[in-house]
């Protein structure tokens, strides 16, 4: 092999050197700039467990546990070395992506974040334009339901205004993340607070919200936002706990 490559041109002999070293490495020896980027949906596993499915397919970040019916939309934000934090609509951070494709998770239970592996590509997380009237009063009944377990009593869910082609889809997606807000408050242990809580009433507006008004949640949804215009269960479960 020596004199192969002794006599082999220079541009060669490095390619020959190259090659070598990539087949005893296992190519490790490769930049990390050249790495493929991440799928546009993509799942990945955090090292306490954390199974989760980010969406940049689109201009909106969307991000589901797998463990949860709820879709958490997430804001951009650049940070230090080329990094980009990823926010939940309480401004707090989510994810960290670093330029040379890491990934860390941060959640209640780890704020100091835990980091996340790719695990491959994932089917999309984007909810449909529209759903069926029929299909909108089955999400409402198991969100209604849902919350009933978690309070230990009956929360009926109610719709303001009509709903739409347009705004059945939020309409939906606003009982669910209730639900899960009650279920997060129940697992808290904190059935008293939900004793405040009369019913649901899901209405329309200008900009998604949640208030709390003698006994009745008002959960409101923003048509004009797409899937961005309905509140997270984190900001329900604020105005519960005031």
């Amino acid at each position: 092999m020596v004199a192969i490559l002794a006599i082999a041109s220079p541009a060669g002999a490095q390619q020959a050197v190259q090659s070598l070293k990539d087949a005893l490495l296992g190519h490790r020896s490769l930049s990390a700039s050249r790495r493929p980027p991440p799928p546009p949906v993509a799942r990945y596993v955090s090292e306490t467990g954390s199974a989760f499915v980010l969406d940049r397919a689109s201009p909106l970040t969307l991000m589901k546990f797998e463990n949860s019916a709820e879709v958490w939309v997430l804001s951009p934000q650049p940070a230090p070395r080329g990094d980009v934090i990823y926010r939940n609509e309480m401004g707090e951070p989510v994810l960290r992506a670093t330029k040379l494709g890491g990934m860390t998770l941060f959640t209640e239970e780890n704020p100091n974040g835990a980091a996340a592996a790719l695990m491959g590509k994932a089917p999309s997380i984007q909810p449909p334009a529209v759903i069926s009237i029929n299909t909108l009063f089955q999400r409402m009944g198991q969100a209604s339901s849902r919350a009933s377990r978690a309070a230990q009593r009956s929360v009926p869910f109610e719709t303001v205004q009509d709903a739409r082609p347009e705004t059945s889809v939020l309409v939906a997606e606003s009982a669910t993340i209730t639900a899960e807000a009650f279920e997060r408050l129940a697992r808290k242990g904190d059935r008293s607070i939900l004793a405040k809580v009369r019913r649901v009433l899901l209405a329309e507006g200008d900009r998604p919200d949640a208030t709390l008004r003698n006994g009745d949640l008002i959960v409101t949804y923003a048509p004009g936002q797409g899937v961005a215009g309905r509140p997270s269960s984190k900001r329900i479960v604020k105005v519960v706990n005031r």
